[in-house]
């Protein structure tokens, strides 16, 4: 691939985004990958001119870029079809280039910061954090129950969408990240300034930070003397989340697309499971088309001890077969399946969860698999 604007087909219709390489873009080696979503009106173009809100001058090469379309120029994630958008993206951008798959961020103002939000709660274990500037809840919010790093700004005049949805947002975040509940002062109106609130008591791979700003509806605040801080402040976030990857090309994580016959099998972590260690439950949410479908299993440890290196073994309904998948690796395609840990999930602490998923061709029987256990003990199906 090579920067430009792409084409996919995403649930049934043609797609795009604006994908911006590095400069001598290096496939040895393993790159940050960050998407930044226009606002409601807005399109791709307006956040390419934008420098990606003024990350792109910041990144030193060291990041992919990506603008995604919206559909009629905004976010609505109708049936969470953006989302799967964004799955496609992903997929198809890890199938072509070298990207850090512990290293994704996504931004974006207004409806595009909702749309950042829907990711934080349907992809919190696919996206590294979130950055969220003048947003709303008005892309949905599937899930939002898991961690995630969190950072947000909202102006405190703002009549387009009000400061009091934005901390109703924070707080669910504030929530599951485990955080210390506050109630942030805002700055005086008047006086060209923001505050900036670091989270206390949150878990240490998710922090939250919270902007107050003087303005209006803007993805660009500036303090007194046009002094424009936000871009430095997100990159800086971004870039605290630090990881090793092995070089070489990634291995595809989430993405419905069309579907295309046959299984991928993602490289199992190098954990042995441990026999005899399991008791879990398993919730399953499938989302079907005409013939192929995704689902994500929520797998919650519900026995006393932690859970060092898994194997979840299931039931593919009849007709129905597994052609790629995230965060394990999935073997058989069909029949009875057993997904294994990759290597950034082995643990799962007592009444922890991690999120698995897969996408599958069907013949019209789209209902869940059955017949769950971890590492050998029977699991309860929520």
């Amino acid at each position: 691939m090579t920067s430009g604007t792409h084409t996919l087909q995403s649930g049934g219709r043609s797609r795009s985004y604006v994908l911006r390489l590095p400069d001598n873009y290096d496939n040895n080696r393993a790159y940050r990958l960050v998407f930044g979503f226009h606002w409601l009106g807005g399109n791709a173009g307006n956040v390419t001119s934008g420098n990606y809100y003024g990350l792109l001058p910041l990144s030193g090469n060291s990041t992919i870029f990506v603008a995604p379309e919206g559909l009629n120029n905004g976010w609505a994630n109708s049936g969470g079809e953006d989302v799967v958008f964004v799955d496609n993206m992903i997929q198809t951008i890890q199938n072509a280039l070298c990207v850090d798959t512990t290293q994704l961020f996504s931004l974006g103002f207004s409806y595009g910061g909702g749309m950042s939000y829907a990711l934080a709660c349907a992809r919190s274990t696919v996206f590294r954090a979130v950055a969220i500037y003048s947003g709303g809840i008005i892309s949905g919010c599937s899930g939002g129950t898991q961690p995630i790093a969190y950072l947000q700004a909202h102006g405190i005049s703002d009549n387009v969408l009000s400061i009091s949805g934005a901390r109703t947002m924070r707080n669910t975040f504030a929530r599951n990240n485990g955080c210390t509940a506050q109630n942030p002062p805002d700055p005086a109106a008047g006086s060209g300034t923001h505050t900036k609130v670091v989270y206390s008591g949150c878990s240490a791979a998710y922090p939250l930070i919270w902007y107050a700003f003087d303005g209006g509806h803007t993805p660009t605040p500036t303090d007194s003397g046009n002094r424009a801080w936000l871009p430095q402040e997100t990159w800086s976030f971004f870039t605290q989340f630090q990881s090793n990857p092995t070089p070489g090309p990634s291995t595809p994580t989430p993405g419905p697309s069309t579907p295309t016959p046959g299984p991928t099998t993602p490289t199992p972590g190098p954990t042995t499971p441990t026999p005899g260690t399991g008791a879990c439950r398993v919730t399953a949410t499938v989302n079907a088309w005409n013939n192929g479908l995704t689902e994500n299993l929520t797998v919650t440890n519900t026995g006393g001890a932690a859970v060092n290196g898994w194997s979840l073994v299931f039931t593919l309904p009849s007709g129905q077969s597994i052609t790629s998948g995230w965060n394990a690796s999935y073997s058989p395609a069909s029949g009875q399946v057993t997904a294994r840990n990759v290597s950034y999930n082995a643990a799962i602490a007592p009444n922890a969860s991690i999120t698995i998923g897969f996408q599958a061709t069907h013949t019209g029987n789209t209902a869940r698999p059955t017949s769950f256990t971890l590492n050998g003990a029977a699991c309860t199906v929520a």
